[in-house]
């Protein structure tokens, strides 16, 4: 598998208007990645067929080859747009605030929205990062990296007494804590209502980042 990755749909758009062709395959291709993360997350990828991935969405095995060249590249495409949206959202966030608190707040609670919409994505880049071949866990875990250094240099801004490296630590742990809603925060009757989940995990992040 290449190590230069496909565009998205959402860059393919950007670039030409999409036809209604276009925009069937464009939404036939998201539905695989959707139901690919959840069955993913759910069967780990090694018990997912590409059967199983066309029959999630109403077609045959062979037609998911018309979006993706095979598993992998499924699954590359599920790791890696989670971690260009997190960086393109990171970026949208720091250009809009007007100071490094407003941009942590903005920060934190964007990657509440990530945690728990996405809780399926989580579990699949919890387990099988591996799976990847070395040139596309090479770009993602680029894109990961300065997704992290968005958050030390906005920590850095509000708490320069502190050495960067325990910045450094302190994103990660607070990443570890709002990615534990797949285990914490999915299953219903065993948790608070989404709002008191998404307060408590901004809550929460904010005093181990700024304690």
């Amino acid at each position: 598998m290449a190590s230069t990755p496909t565009p998205t749909a959402p860059e393919r758009s950007a670039a030409e208007p999409l036809t209604e062709r276009g925009r069937q395959k464009a939404d036939r291709r998201a539905a695989i990645l959707t139901a690919a993360a959840q069955l993913f997350a759910e069967r780990g990828y090694a018990g997912v067929t590409i059967e199983d991935l066309g029959a999630a969405v109403g077609v045959s095995g062979p037609a998911v080859y018309r979006h993706f060249p095979g598993k992998s590249a499924v699954l590359a495409a599920i790791l890696e747009g989670a971690s260009r949206s997190l960086l393109d959202g990171a970026d949208r966030v720091l250009a809009g605030a007007p100071d490094a608190a407003s941009a942590l707040r903005s920060l934190i609670a964007f990657h509440v929205d990530f945690a728990l919409a996405d809780a399926d994505v989580i579990v699949v880049q919890d387990r099988e990062l591996e799976q990847l071949d070395a040139g596309v866990r090479h770009v993602v875990r680029s894109l990961q990296r300065r997704y992290v250094e968005h958050w030390v240099a906005t920590l850095a801004e509000l708490r320069p007494d502190r050495a960067e490296v325990e910045l450094r630590f302190r994103a990660h742990a607070a990443f570890g804590l709002l990615n534990s809603t797949p285990h914490s925060a999915r299953t219903p009757g065993r948790r608070p209502a989404d709002g008191t989940v998404r307060g408590i995990l901004e809550e929460m992040a904010w005093a181990s980042l700024m304690s």
